[in-house]
């Protein structure tokens, strides 16, 4: 006795079909980076684009990293492309954790967490320490990604009012009172987007506070290593108070090669432990192969004196830039004169915004970044950040030339000039 095949049920007609549900509530909340879209706007190849961060990619040691790879893959290829401990490879913490020890602030490899990125760090931390409706502050303005971060979070973010040093400690102060945050995130030296750095006596203030009111510092330096002028300033986590209290956040990214996505943590055991377990969620752990042809490298590269030298074409990029701007920028514009890193922040004069008049820029074939969501609270619609490290002195003078060219074209007075 046979049965019968049930056939297949035709396809509903997309207009009966039921809709799918919701993104997360997180997801629709946060907005895409403005510098990711600028830069896709802007990937024209006849673009000067000062809107980026990226290190110069003609002084990136390609054939440096390659033989790292290849000495890896050659020496140890097995382990290279096996799973690793979420913690990151022994080789590579060890290193890491000389380099700290070196800079003042003595370090074990346990006490750090290999990341893919710092980015990664960052990301790992809030969500090892944020619940929905905590309170974060930052600096005014901060770096653009981070607020994606807490905004992923959803916590609340407040900024603390800053002056050309920095955080004004005072400031701080009121705020965890006011406010009763949970951490605080700063980059205090060469910041993301003003090139500030925050002075040592200051970084004391905040230590003592984040002691005296019970409060988490997430410290991000990705830019330390890029000083062309002035002496070294301490890490905030190696300040007395701050030692229990504080999440450093480290990278390659701007002193090796982006590509590689390497980043680290340094923190309390318990958090550390709990960045752990978020990562296992994440990621498992960063590739093997990097991280052992990373430590390779800083076995078999002098990574100090490669930086040294890159600091010395970045200082020499950034003189160029802080030169041309008198010329290029409306008159009564402002500008920070960074000590290192990679960013200028300009603030336009009154009655200009620099977001409406950046598509007049753009027709003229150059960019850079409106400041308006760097600011956790109001932004000031006159600033822009630019960067000065990935174009030579060269093509940095063509690129201010547009520029004046770009903000000649347009009227203070009109609606792409005035600020709405």
């Amino acid at each position: 006795m046979s049965s019968a095949v049930p056939s297949s049920p035709a396809p509903l007609p997309a207009s009966q079909a039921a809709p799918l549900p919701p993104l997360s509530g997180r997801a629709g909340s946060v907005e895409s980076s403005p510098v990711r879209d600028i830069l896709a706007l802007t990937a024209r190849p006849e673009v000067i684009s000062f809107a980026g961060g990226l290190p110069a990619p003609e002084l990136l040691d390609a054939e440096g990293v390659a033989g790292a790879f290849a000495a890896v893959l050659r020496d140890s290829g097995a382990q290279a492309l096996q799973y690793s401990t979420t913690e990151g490879e022994p080789l590579l913490r060890a290193a890491l954790a000389d380099r700290a020890t070196a800079r003042g602030l003595p370090t074990s490899a346990e006490d750090l967490l290999v990341t893919t990125g710092s980015q990664q760090a960052l990301h790992l931390v809030a969500t090892a320490l944020l619940e929905p409706g905590d309170v974060v502050v930052v600096e005014d303005p901060c770096y653009l990604a981070a607020l994606q971060v807490f905004a992923f979070t959803g916590a609340r973010v407040v900024p603390v009012e800053c002056d050309e040093d920095g955080i004004v400690p005072g400031a701080l102060d009121e705020a965890v009172v006011r406010e009763r945050p949970k951490l605080l995130y700063t980059v205090p030296t060469f910041q993301n987007p003003t090139g500030r750095t925050l002075p040592g006596a200051r970084r004391a203030a905040l230590a003592e506070i984040a002691a005296r009111r019970g409060l988490w510092i997430v410290e991000d330096d990705p830019y330390g290593e890029l000083r062309y002028e002035g002496e070294r300033v301490p890490w905030i986590a190696s300040c007395p108070g701050a030692r229990d209290r504080t999440v450093l956040l480290g990278s390659f990214s701007k002193v090796l090669a982006p590509g590689l996505r390497l980043g680290w943590l340094r923190a309390p055991a318990a958090l550390r432990r709990a960045c752990a377990v978020v990562k296992q969620s994440t990621d498992l752990h960063t590739p093997t192969v990097t991280q052992l042809a990373a430590a390779r490298y800083l076995a078999d590269q002098d990574l100090d004196a490669r930086v040294a030298s890159v600091a010395r074409v970045y200082g020499a990029r950034r003189d160029a830039m802080l030169a041309g701007l008198p010329g290029a920028l409306p008159a009564g514009s402002r500008w920070t004169r960074p000590e290192g890193g990679m960013f200028v922040w300009v603030r336009l004069p009154e009655g200009w915004d620099a977001g409406r008049v950046l598509p007049e820029v753009v027709r003229h074939d150059v960019a850079y970044v409106p400041g308006v969501p760097f600011f956790a609270g109001e932004g000031d619609r006159r600033t822009l950040r630019m960067c000065f490290v990935t174009q030579d002195e060269e093509v940095i003078g063509e690129g201010l030339r547009r520029l004046a060219a770009g903000f000649s074209a347009v009227e203070v007075s009109s609606s792409a000039g005035r600020a709405g």
